[in-house]
């Protein structure tokens, strides 16, 4: 019995794979599109994928033209294909802008640009395109229902350059180019006011300016600990109460005893 049940599913099997690569291999666009349309609702992506893409052109124009084009990048975005899926949802509302879908199409169109946002270590041009579809999209879509969760993946992605802005800045600092160090904090600072990082990005410039005080020419040294004078202020004007404020006072009593040797040598 168990034989007779696993040679009918085997059966099914071939004929229904038999009859996709007829219609596949067929000139019959309608056949094409039914099928393809029955495999999407299947589930069935990647071979609906395949049918679409060979009618796509011979209904465009038609009224099947707008829900085939929205199922074909709907089934790169459920493949999870997030270039493909983006470039063609942003293609249909180009081309269908009165649709019905256009504003769920417009959504993941900029949330497909999300996902191939990289890790915070390598190059963020994919995070600057997505920031730029999803504030395109909250622009344009104000009262939508997605609303609130792009704002959420625009925090997200603004996280992320945080973090890469910020570690830029510490890696000048851990390979001692303490000049890089301080204008990529001085940068960080300025460009990312309301960042997580801000209060170790004045430390680190504290920490740099320091650095290159103290490790530089003998006629250099006094000019660039006052200037670090400068920058233990403004750290000290905005944390002094954080957990960073002991390590800031000791650099301090380090620059002060310097500069009055300097100033007052025996």
């Amino acid at each position: 019995m168990k034989n007779l049940i696993v040679i009918a599913i085997l059966s099914i099997t071939f004929a229904s794979c038999s009859e996709y690569q007829k219609v596949l291999a067929g000139d019959s666009t309608a056949k094409k599109y039914a099928m393809a349309d029955s495999l999407y609702t299947a589930g069935k992506y990647l071979k609906s994928v395949k049918l679409m893409e060979q009618i796509i052109p011979a209904y465009r124009g038609k009224p099947q033209g707008q829900k085939l084009m929205y199922l074909y990048a709907n089934s790169y975005y459920n493949l999870g294909d997030y270039v493909l899926a983006g470039y063609q949802f942003e293609r249909f509302t180009i081309s269908y802008p009165k649709s019905d879908s256009v504003e769920v199409a417009a959504f993941k169109s900029a949330k497909s640009y999300y996902e191939l946002s990289p890790s915070y270590s390598l190059d963020q041009k994919d995070t600057d395109k997505a920031l730029d579809k999803l504030q395109a999209y909250i622009n344009s879509y104000p009262e939508s229902e997605n609303r609130a969760t792009a704002n959420v993946m625009v925090q997200d992605l603004r996280l992320k350059l945080d973090r890469k802005a910020f570690e830029t800045a510490k890696q000048y600092l851990r390979i001692s180019d303490y000049k890089a160090a301080i204008n990529a904090f001085d940068n960080f600072i300025s460009n990312h006011p309301g960042s997580d990082y801000r209060k170790e990005a004045f430390y680190g410039r504290l920490v740099a300016s320091y650095e290159l005080a103290i490790n530089s020419l003998p006629r250099l040294v006094e000019e660039r600990l006052i200037a670090s004078e400068g920058y233990f202020n403004s750290f000290k004007k905005y944390y002094a109460d954080s957990e960073l404020n002991e390590d800031a006072e000791k650099l301090k009593e380090d620059i002060d005893k310097r500069l009055l040797s300097i100033q007052n040598p025996s």
